[in-house]
């Protein structure tokens, strides 16, 4: 019952939301809320503006983006102020059409769906309101029924400037059904909607011998041609082709390089001039944002037959490239689990993230610099922060290739291999190790792979493996200091007294015996050095942590355990590498002793209850760490 509550509720509001009144009352609600009179490239604008924008790194991400298309922000910045943002103000890029280009599965369906679904919600509301002559085929912009020779007193006294012309059915409706009396001409409020053909058309291309121009156009309805006594009649023309149905809205070429040459050349005089030929009528006035989308190799076979210089250049191509970025890849792969039936097979932690490093790998070039590898550029395109890199490296690292994230594997393979691991071995869990050989072995018989660049995605799996063994080993650390959380506390007790005698130059008292002691260098390096505080550089570490327990203190704060993050990970690295011999000895015994079973047994509840493992998974990766640790 909630399900037809909601969808009684979303009749309702539709109906409250539907206005119709004279072209007179139209223009009264013009002087109340301008804005009603934008243009489609506007509407697209204010739609993505609307959903928020947040400043990052002298960057900008548009919220509008974020819940769909994952790790494309600079693409998607780049998009918007350098099309639509110029294309909302009236610019010459309006008059372009947008090619969408980049690798397959890469985001582009995405993106537009996006764009479309987006308009559907966003006429919905107040600022996105739209209105057309009532029972126009094309949902007129009603602003056409203004004459030409009053448009500049129009704009004069509205402030809104008037462009198109009225189509030939209106225009004739005019006469016949209100006598020529323009203020009396019918408007209401429409919908954008994909499947009902209103504000969004969508074309793909077919056989060009049986695909019909009609399609884009519109055609003669030859059962009224005896009613209304010639083909020149608009009331004999269906006005039911793409390009009329996407008026005001939004017009998508699906795969557009593959379209015959004849549909193209009406998208000259379309983007240029804002109107197309149909029938045997004048021009047709459309205001609609043509976006396209195709792949690399196709566009530059395109550009390189002359016939198509006109429309190439009537183009703003925009790269879609795949994402760099392991943890929106990571979101991707969780997006894609989520839409599939495998959602509710048990994906042990990581498992994506190891996945997702290798399809990072492919997709990133050789850096110039000889200080930055592949898995340093990995990282630094996700943020991290290594010693001695800047935020200024990273863009000039991004600069390096324009290329970049052109090509490599994408993710449909990723999601492909998992289930085919999934379906084949009848799993109810997998892990890291399950997806890295499954992706190994779909390599030969994917057909794209050439044999020299499955040469280096094999590297690329043994490097993705080799860092999902130090994570491996970093979980098993963690759920065995969780058992010793005591120690942890201890050990780092200790560190700190010492870093506070070493600041300060002076002396320890010892508890026993009361005699004074230096600071313990030995111990404080063993710790530091764990996560890689270099001798030159201890110093400054031991002085930032100092200053961190004064900053707390002076906020009536106690500095603790989990304080500082990278003192915690040197605490527990150290405390893991005096445990080693016990996790060894622990995970490796094919018959456990009772104490040896309490501590695996707490081990695996620590790996389930706080990590995101199942018993399963949890077992497996215990037998794993400690055959590496055996290595």
């Amino acid at each position: 019952m909630d399900i037809l509550k909601k969808i009684q509720d979303h009749r309702e509001q539709e109906e409250e939301l539907k206005w119709e009144g004279t072209f007179s009352e139209y223009l009264e609600l013009l002087k109340e809320r301008p804005y009603l009179a934008q243009s489609a490239h506007s509407r697209v604008y204010n739609m993505i503006k609307s959903a928020g924008v947040a400043e990052e790194h002298d960057h900008k991400r548009y919220k509008f983006f974020d819940e769909d298309i994952y790790g494309l922000d600079e693409a998607m910045e780049k998009l918007v102020e350098e099309y639509f943002h110029p294309a909302a103000r009236r610019l010459d890029v309006r008059k372009r059409i947008l090619l969408l280009m980049g690798p397959v599965s890469g985001g582009k369906s995405t993106l537009v769906n996006l764009l479309k679904r987006g308009m559907e919600k966003y006429t919905h509301t107040d600022e996105g309101a739209v209105f057309a002559i009532k029972g126009c085929p094309m949902h007129e912009d009603p602003l056409h029924l203004v004459p030409n020779h009053l448009r500049k007193d129009f704009q004069d006294e509205y402030g809104i400037r008037v462009e198109g012309s009225l189509s030939p059915l209106n225009t004739m409706r005019v006469e016949t059904e209100y006598d020529g009396r323009i203020e009396d001409v019918l408007v209401e409020r429409i919908f954008f909607s994909e499947d009902k053909r209103t504000g969004i058309g969508t074309f793909s291309p077919s056989d060009p011998k049986s695909q019909d121009i009609a399609d884009l156009t519109g055609s003669i309805d030859f059962s009224t041609i005896a009613q209304y006594g010639s083909e020149s009649d608009p009331r004999a023309y269906r006005f039911d082709g793409e390009l009329n149905k996407a008026n005001r809205g939004i017009m998508e070429f699906q795969e557009m390089l593959k379209c015959d040459e004849k549909f193209l050349w009406h998208l000259l005089s379309l983007t240029q001039e804002g109107n197309f030929k149909a029938g045997r009528f004048a021009l047709i006035s459309a205001d609609e944002l043509i976006i396209a989308h195709t792949n690399e190799a196709e566009y530059r076979s395109f550009i390189a037959n002359k016939k198509n210089e006109a429309l190439h250049s009537r183009m703003i191509v925009m790269p879609v490239p795949y994402n760099l970025k392991v943890s929106q890849e990571e979101r991707i792969y969780e997006k894609m689990i989520r839409e599939s039936d495998i959602r509710d097979v048990h994906i042990a932690p990581h498992t994506l993230r190891v996945a997702a490093m290798f399809t990072i790998l492919t997709r990133l070039k050789e850096s110039k610099k000889a200080s930055v590898d592949v898995l340093k550029k990995m990282r630094l395109y996700d943020g991290e922060i290594l010693e001695g890199f800047s935020d200024v490296d990273v863009e000039e690292l991004k600069k390096e290739h324009a290329d970049e994230g052109m090509s490599g594997i994408d993710p449909r393979y990723v999601i492909n291999r998992i289930s085919s691991t999934i379906i084949k071995k009848e799993l109810t869990s997998i892990n890291a190790l399950d997806v890295l050989r499954s992706l190994k072995d779909g390599l030969g018989s994917h057909a794209s792979i050439s044999s020299e660049d499955k040469e280096r995605y094999l590297d690329f799996i043994s490097l993705a493996r080799k860092e999902y063994d130090e994570i491996a080993k970093k979980e098993v650390q963690k759920a065995f200091v969780y058992s010793y959380e005591e120690s942890a506390v201890t050990l780092m007790d200790n560190y700190l007294d010492n870093v506070e005698a070493y600041c300060n130059k002076a002396k320890l008292r010892d508890p026993l015996t009361g005699e004074e002691l230096n600071p313990d260098e030995r111990l404080m390096r063993s710790i530091e050095e764990q996560i890689g505080v270099s001798e030159n550089a201890k110093k400054a570490f031991r002085e930032e942590i100092l200053i961190r327990i004064s900053a707390y203190a002076r906020k009536g704060k106690k500095f603790d355990y989990q304080s500082h993050e990278r003192l915690r990970e040197a605490i527990q690295k150290k405390l893991f590498a005096d445990l080693k011999d016990v996790v060894k000895i622990t995970t490796s015994t094919k018959t456990p002793d009772e104490q040896q079973l309490k501590k695996i047994n707490e081990v695996v509840a620590t790996l389930v209850d706080e990590h995101g493992y199942n018993s399963s998974s949890a077992n497996e990766l215990l037998k794993y760490v400690g055959s590496l640790l055996n290595r």
